[in-house]
């Protein structure tokens, strides 16, 4: 019998308006009652919810947002998404079996409200945490009805996107990230403690397709939450809660509000949308732009990119994600060579000697299947290559047989995940892999970098680092090339797709890198400045005296 105290199993309860909820909702619920840390104890129905509104109340209100009501059905039907979060699904067979309370209002404006005997009904549970799914602002008693409070999402900016759609006003006023964050209530909405929060691209054309991304990914972040907090117990949990809200957070942006959104101002709004998307497509009409490579050769390191010279590819094709291996005074650049009549990329080799003078890539490994990324290293005294193939479901490892040209497939590391953009880093002999993952179907591979570590470099069961995702920010999540010692400390180059897929890079220094910590620092980043011709880059690497990066290199049609 182990001498580990056994851990008690978080008791949890839920706030809906109905048993009728949004499909990730219905989801997340599902996980939780499967799952090994949490219990659901208890729901408790919102039957204010229920409470009608005059038919005058109705008219005025449907007639004074009747553009945006519109707007919304016109979203949602011309923006369709593959797998819609905000489909109605039942959940009264899942939660059936589950004690229940119906609150009564105390008036009809006041659906937030709990009665007394209501709030000492839900004590009597000894519930650990009340997760809000329904319900207007919780105030009061309500918020210390269970040992840790009362958790609730929050989709967008909490002070933005007051009384519309969260993720609107992100779309309208052209904001490059759309935020999602889990906290505890408190009685100010927004002073409460923050658990865990992440930022998404926003969709600059589509409402619904933006807070579709975002709702999918937060769908995680409250089962990863309660298992911490099962495995740590609540006095560490909370002190890392605490570490994490030590810093103020500042708001100067613009307070909206639905009014902001009625007949006449929604016309402004979707007008200035029009001429935005407008000039995007007729830029687009006038100039085409295809993945390139920049390269530049210094004593070690160059970082001006200004200097650096193009290869530009064939008109058929394009070439990114470059990676070195130098041997002998020559360079062996890996690349992606995507082929447009195939839809799909390969993994190539271009050689290049110390002039600068290079030869046309070489395909090396070609599958059925999209290739991209070959990060390539030397591992004792044989090549590996890991490319992304993530339409194959897998993380891939090669093994050359015959330098630079020849590979075999040895295994996969990893199978069943939807992951991108692999790199490993051997530390304190250990190996360190860092990946993109796309836990929920629906959500951005761009937004959450996730750490495992092996001692054994062939290893299929890689251990999950308990801090995952270790960056959850789709402006400095998605690997941008190798992690490289400078200086002595280490950096991890990052891509920043807030504004576009690839937009620029972020170089970050890792501080802590262990079994139980992860910790980085932003120490630079680079953006498609230089050229005004160039609208994104993405990959950085370097060995020896070259350097190379990728870019979007925009030609004018006429």
């Amino acid at each position: 019998m182990s001498s580990e105290k056994k851990r008690k199993i978080l008791k949890v309860g839920l706030l809906i308006n109905s048993y009728n909820l949004f499909l990730w909702e219905y989801i997340l619920i599902n996980k939780l009652i499967h799952s090994h840390y949490a219990s659901i104890d208890l729901v408790v129905i919102n039957e204010s919810h229920k409470v009608s509104r005059t038919f005058s109340e109705k008219v005025r209100e449907r007639w004074k947002f009747l553009i945006f009501n519109f707007y919304n059905i016109f979203d949602q039907y011309f923006f369709k998404v593959e797998k819609n979060a905000f489909e109605l699904k039942d959940a009264s067979v899942i939660l059936s079996d589950i004690s229940t309370i119906d609150v009564k209002p105390i008036s009809n404006f006041a659906s937030d409200s709990f009665k007394y005997e209501d709030i000492e009904k839900i004590k009597n549970h000894n519930l650990d945490v009340l997760i809000r799914f329904g319900f207007g602002i919780l105030k009061n008693d309500i918020l210390k009805a269970s040992k840790y409070g009362v958790w609730s999402y929050h989709h967008g900016d909490s002070d933005v996107n007051r009384g519309v759609p969260s993720g609107f006003w992100e779309v309208f006023e052209n904001i490059d990230v759309t935020g999602s964050t889990l906290q505890i209530l408190s009685k100010d909405l927004n002073a409460g403690k923050i658990l865990f929060k992440s930022f998404s691209s926003t969709n600059k054309v589509s409402v619904h397709r933006n807070r579709n991304n975002c709702y999918w990914k937060s769908l995680s972040f409250l089962p990863r939450k309660l298992e911490e907090l099962y495995n740590l117990g609540g006095e560490e949990f909370f002190r890392r809660v605490d570490n994490y809200n030590k810093y103020p957070v500042f708001y100067s942006n613009k307070l909206y509000s639905v009014q902001n959104a009625s007949n006449w101002k929604m016309v402004k709004l979707l007008l200035r949308l029009f001429i935005r998307l407008l000039g995007r497509r007729f830029s687009r009409l006038f100039s085409t732009g295809k993945w390139s490579l920049f390269f530049a050769f210094g004593e070690g390191l160059s970082s001006s990119f200004w200097k650096f010279k193009v290869i530009i590819p064939p008109k058929d094709r394009f070439f990114a994600d470059p990676f070195i291996i130098t041997e002998n005074n020559k360079y062996y650049i890996f690349i992606e060579e995507f082929i447009n009549k195939f839809n799909k990329g390969r993994i190539s080799v271009i050689l290049m000697d110390e002039s600068g003078q290079y030869q046309d890539p070489v395909p090396i490994i070609d599958q059925p299947y999209h290739l991209s990324f070959p990060f390539v290293f030397k591992y004792k005294k044989d090549y590996f290559l890991i490319p992304e193939s993530q339409l194959n479901n897998t993380i891939e490892l090669y093994k050359c047989v015959d330098f630079p040209v020849k590979w075999q497939f040895l295994t996969n590391l990893m199978e069943g995940i939807d992951a991108v953009d692999t790199v490993l880093f051997y530390y304190r002999n250990m190996w360190w892999l860092f990946t993109n993952i796309v836990e929920n179907q629906g959500s951005s591979c761009l937004d959450e970098l996730f750490l495992f570590y092996s001692e054994d470099l062939f290893s299929k069961k890689w251990i999950p680092h308990r801090n995952n995702p270790i960056v959850s920010d789709v402006r400095k999540a998605r690997s941008a090339g190798n992690i490289f010692m400078h200086n002595g400390i280490i950096i991890r180059p990052s891509q920043d797709s807030s504004k576009r897929y690839g937009h620029g890079m972020r170089f970050n220094e890792i501080k802590i890198l262990n079994e139980n910590e992860y910790e980085e620092i932003e120490i630079g980043r680079a953006y498609p400045d230089w050229n005004k011709n160039i609208i994104a880059t993405h990959t950085f690497n370097s060995a020896g005296n070259l350097t190379i990066i990728d870019g979007i290199f925009r030609a004018k049609l006429f």
